[in-house]
């Protein structure tokens, strides 16, 4: 019996307690009792303040307090939990995709790929253009944030120019960020999906074609429909070089190659490219390769905190409380609607990562706290591992999109100088895909 099954077997054979989620009801109330009072006295970034690799420290010491075993025993519990396969995965990915995108930008291939954006949009489309813009450039560098900061300033200028509404610029750029994000194969997001549901990045990829395609099409239709104003952009110097990094991971990561070596390839592409086309020295390159390590220091340091918690209300029965009620609810909503109990699994999920996400204010977070759970309703309910994944980052990312107090919402806002809720109400890719994905969900034929 594999790690991952003895685990599996675990939960389910673990006593139902309620109690023993307290130590995470602790964890999201310290997190966001702090975002709700710094934000209620006026700073900027109220939900960052607080780290949440320190918020979860006391719901650790809370978990390790109620476990049932020893000492020794519950704290040998929780860094098994820490050391589980999936999460090391999980990790040493991060680190990569933060070296690949730390190495490309240094090395202009951000900049790169907006001149080359820039110089194919019309100059009457150009709200859907900076929706293609974004989308791509965070498809390949697997971050909405780095996107928004790459792009969004561009897209000031060019909305000054064009008398373009502040508002719906600003969501252009946000609606093509996620895309790209929940898309993207070296995202967080995806690394966290694929590993908690164990399934390939390129069968997660191909799964959220099915629901991101449509949305991104009726996103791309509104935007041309409300484009008001244009602007003649001055000609752009195109360096398709540095572009060539971005496009090799994703043919390679399609393609089905492991990521590790996609992603390694990468990097050593990104620094190449730099030598070849500019003054970058091997000194640099190794400086930026850790730059991109230490950018992902709070996720990786998370992961692996959550992971040990996890653990820890797994083997106290958590995780099998929360599973039972979530049954009881799949299955009288199977009796009612006469649906299929894979169907109503795949609403239990999403509806569960997004309340989760609206709670942390972090996509990413919320799929690792959620993996477990969504994973053992994925097994019982005949849901593959690909589409519990998509599931997962998709209400993710539809959720991350919309509320006022996320990461993305707070950067575009105040580039754009406009309120957060602002910036969400013009999101108009994750409110479409919210409608997609849920008709999907309840439509779509099952094998």
């Amino acid at each position: 019996m594999t790690k991952a099954t003895s685990s599996a077997t675990t939960a389910l054979n673990s006593p139902a307690s309620f109690v023993a989620l307290l130590p995470l009801f602790l964890f999201l109330g310290l997190f966001i009792g702090a975002g709700l009072y710094f934000q209620s006295q006026g700073v900027d970034y109220a939900f960052y303040q607080l780290p949440s690799v320190i918020a979860i420290l006391p719901a650790i010491v809370l978990a390790v307090l109620l476990s049932k075993q020893q000492i020794n025993n519950a704290i040998e519990t929780f860094i098994e939990g820490i050391g589980h396969s999936n999460i090391i995965a999980m990790c040493l990915i991060y680190l990569l995709a933060g070296a690949f995108a730390a190495v490309a930008k240094a090395t202009g291939g951000v900049d790169a790929t907006v001149a080359l954006g820039l110089s194919f949009i019309p100059s009457n489309l150009l709200l859907p253009g900076f929706f293609v813009i974004a989308a791509f450039i965070a498809t390949s560098m697997g971050t909405s944030m780095g996107t928004i900061a790459a792009v969004a300033p561009v897209a000031l200028g060019v909305a000054d120019q064009a008398q373009i509404d502040y508002a719906l610029m600003a969501g252009a750029v946000m609606s093509g960020a996620l895309f790209g994000d929940n898309l993207s194969i070296i995202s967080d997001t995806t690394i966290a999906a694929t590993r908690t549901q164990g399934c390939e990045m390129k069968d997660k990829f191909r799964e959220n074609l099915v629901f991101s395609i449509p949305a991104s099409i009726l996103t791309l239709i509104a935007f041309s429909f409300v484009g008001q104003g244009q602007a003649d952009i001055a000609p752009q110097d195109i360096e398709i070089l540095k572009v060539l990094p971005y496009l090799t991971i994703l043919v390679l990561a399609v393609v089905g190659l492991n990521v590790f070596v996609v992603l390694s390839l990468g990097i050593v592409l990104a620094g190449m490219t730099g030598v070849l086309t500019s003054e970058y020295s091997v000194i640099q390159f190794g400086n930026d390769i850790y730059t991109g390590f230490t950018n992902m220091q709070e996720i990786f340091i998370l992961s692996m905190l959550v992971g040990g918690l996890a653990a820890l209300m797994q083997q106290q029965g958590g995780l099998t409380f929360v599973s039972k009620q979530i049954e009881g609810l799949i299955s009288r909503f199977s009796k009612a609607n006469g649906e299929a109990s894979s169907r109503a699994a795949e609403l239990g999920m999403a509806a569960i990562v997004a309340a989760t996400n609206t709670c942390v204010a972090n996509n990413t977070v919320s799929i690792v706290v959620t993996g477990d759970i969504a994973k053992e309703l994925a097994e019982k309910h005949g849901v593959s591992p690909k589409r519990a994944a998509s599931i997962l980052d998709i209400f993710a990312c539809i959720v991350q999109g919309l509320i006022p107090h996320g990461a993305q919402a707070l950067l575009i806002a105040s580039v754009f100088t406009i309120s957060p809720l602002t910036a969400v109400s013009n999101a108009w890719y994750c409110m479409i895909l919210a409608v997609m994905a849920v008709l999907i969900v309840i439509f779509r034929q099952r094998a």
